[in-house]
């Protein structure tokens, strides 16, 4: 899952994506409100965490602007200000959720599954399946057969784009933007070395092999041969 971080505090900023990072997010971090609305209504993100005071647009700005534009990711809101008429603006214009800085990032997160988990009016699902394998998006948890296998933050958003796009052959250079947000570069083999290890854990073991290497092409996450 996508979240899209809009902090202009160099260390609340970085603090914040390392953190959703480790958790097991995509996490992208925008330093004023201009680049935060235009990433907002352009990168499709399953949460949005807005500061209120930003350089360029404020956060009631951007959040009005983004709804306006028709856009329903979830908002929460974070604020050094604790005053009521402030968090009352921010759910008038639409926030799903606001807090209070300084804040206990175990608390940001708690907040963050609960939005996730309420998502676009329930139609995002939550868990993801195929065959016995299951990946639960919010718990950050992968499961085939019954046994819990372990998953980097990487290894967990690559089989999270494979089990979103299943059936689909996927091509390195896809891979390595949506997971690695890099161009890709065909002298590395970062991409099959990861594609590799993460086949060793979901695929080692099982009857059947779901992740597949498609000659000149990519990968693909199937129950059937390719």
């Amino acid at each position: 899952m996508k979240i899209l971080i809009v902090e202009d505090e160099p260390k609340t900023g970085d603090y914040l994506k390392q953190g959703l990072t480790e958790a097991g997010f995509v996490a992208d971090l925008a330093r004023d409100g201009w680049d935060g609305l235009e990433l907002a209504k352009d990168g499709h993100y399953d949460l949005m965490i807005l500061d209120v005071m930003l350089p360029g647009l404020d956060g009631w700005q951007v959040l009005d602007d983004v709804r306006r534009s028709g856009v329903e990711t979830p908002v929460l809101f974070l604020t050094a200000r604790d005053q009521v008429e402030d968090r009352v603006k921010g759910l008038e214009l639409g926030a799903d959720d606001y807090l209070v800085k300084p804040f206990a990032f175990a608390e940001l997160l708690a907040r963050v599954r609960t939005l996730l988990r309420r998502g676009r009016g329930g139609l995002e699902p939550t868990v993801l399946k195929v065959a016995d394998l299951e990946l639960d998006l919010l718990r950050r948890r992968a499961i085939r057969a019954g046994k819990k296998i372990d998953l980097t933050a990487k290894e967990f958003a690559l089989l999270e784009l494979l089990l979103r796009r299943q059936g689909e052959v996927l091509p390195r250079s896809l891979i390595a933007s949506l997971v690695w947000d890099m161009n890709f570069d065909s002298d590395t083999n970062v991409i099959d070395v990861a594609v590799r290890r993460l086949r060793a854990k979901i695929d080692e073991g099982f009857a059947s092999r779901l992740i597949h290497t498609v000659r000149g092409m990519g990968y693909v996450l199937d129950m059937n041969e390719h």
